[in-house]
């Protein structure tokens, strides 16, 4: 692993690392968290809500860390100073652009509060400051919808508008999109096409979200005719159980079945796993053999490393949402409790970045060991 590594580079490695910050995360001084401590342990993308606010949360963590790049390496960490800000998009209804909506003075005095229990994010609070959902937190898990025992709680999904992003993908800010569909949808995914078109050559990369179904390597076939002449080697999400990563070790199971289906489809392109990864999903991948140093070390035996063969043969990469902030959690839980009531940032306290620095760095490292598939080699 080098200490100046470009998005491209580790895509066709295989090495790639995705944070998903969440498209329905509005949490602004946390993505500006997140985005810092994950660009310091060396992630290549990091992908947001289509928001202005979100946007420059998250490229002001990304600056943030290069003041401590030099002491990042001294630390033995190879920080990558550029990652690429990817927005996500959707062209129809999606669980990943939705929050969750209840009143909280129709709960029962005598209510146990299940949902603020089993919320992830802490986005459901019954304090003198917040009373029932706090917005900017939820990132549209669901899994307060069928725990509430008065069933009160409601999901509200919402679409993005490509047009609001005009200003930040011409200024270079972004650069790369993710577009969220699923089968049935191809009218939907023509029409957002179609609107981002006056700005697609300023793109580096586009990614293509897709659930899971019957129909979904048909489908992903028809969108490779719309966008092959514009991006020939699109990134295929293979998003298998959506922000799951957190709750166990069989989470992975969905995406990297998917992730083979696809693979087994020939499509042009890097197929990147998603929904319900975690710290287990890369050996289990290694294990498979369909992991980055199999196809780093048959790369490294021509005469172009980054020769990339077409159509894919391994998974390029991962994206890690609810676990990579999850494990981030205990961090910024800790510095909220000192920043009580005012902006939280990590750069503000060293000792705490750099701790949330080394707990981001044990999911990154992941995408770097050997396999034991190379070893015996």
């Amino acid at each position: 692993m080098t200490n100046l590594r470009h998005p491209l580079h580790s895509l066709k490695q295989g090495t790639w690392f995705k944070l998903i910050c969440g498209a329905s995360f509005q949490d602004l001084p946390a993505v500006h968290n997140l985005s810092l401590a994950y660009t310091l342990a060396g992630v290549d993308c990091i992908d947001v809500a289509a928001d202005a606010a979100v946007v420059e949360a998250a490229r002001g963590g990304i600056t943030a860390a290069q003041a401590y790049v030099e002491s990042a390496r001294s630390r033995g960490l190879s920080p990558n100073p550029k990652p690429w800000l990817m927005v996500s998009l959707n062209d129809a209804d999606d669980p990943h652009f939705r929050k969750a909506h209840f009143n909280p003075n129709h709960c029962p005095p005598d209510c146990p509060r299940p949902c603020e229990a089993v919320c992830p994010a802490a986005a459901i609070a019954f304090t003198e400051e917040h009373q029932g959902v706090i917005q900017d937190r939820c990132y549209g898990c669901g899994r307060c919808l069928p725990i509430c025992p008065q069933g009160l709680i409601w999901a509200k999904a919402y679409r993005t508008s490509p047009e609001t992003l005009a200003p930040f993908i011409l200024s270079m800010a972004v650069d790369a999109i993710e577009i969220h569909t699923q089968p049935g949808h191809r009218q939907d995914f023509e029409a957002l096409w179609r609107a981002i078109a006056p700005w697609r050559t300023h793109i580096k990369q586009l990614a293509i979200s897709c659930l899971h179904s019957r129909d979904s390597l048909d489908y992903l076939r028809s969108l490779y005719e719309i966008i092959g002449d514009a991006f020939p080697e699109p990134i295929w999400q293979t998003d298998g159980r959506s922000m799951s990563g957190d709750i166990g070790k069989g989470t992975s199971k969905a995406t990297i079945q998917f992730g083979q289906q696809v693979l087994k489809a020939n499509l042009p392109g890097y197929v990147q796993l998603a929904g319900g990864t975690n710290q287990h999903t890369v050996p289990k991948l290694q294990s498979l053999g369909l992991f980055n140093n199999r196809l780093n070390y048959e790369q490294s035996s021509s005469n172009s490393p980054l020769t990339r063969p077409k159509p894919a043969k391994y998974i390029a990469g991962i994206a890690y949402g609810s676990y990579a902030r999850a494990i981030l959690s205990p961090i910024l839980t800790a510095l909220n409790s000192i920043e009580r009531g005012s902006a939280m940032y990590l750069d503000q306290h060293p000792q705490l970045l750099w701790a949330a620095v080394e707990r981001a760095r044990s999911l990154v490292a992941l995408h770097h060991q050997p396999s034991a598939a190379l070893k015996a080699h």
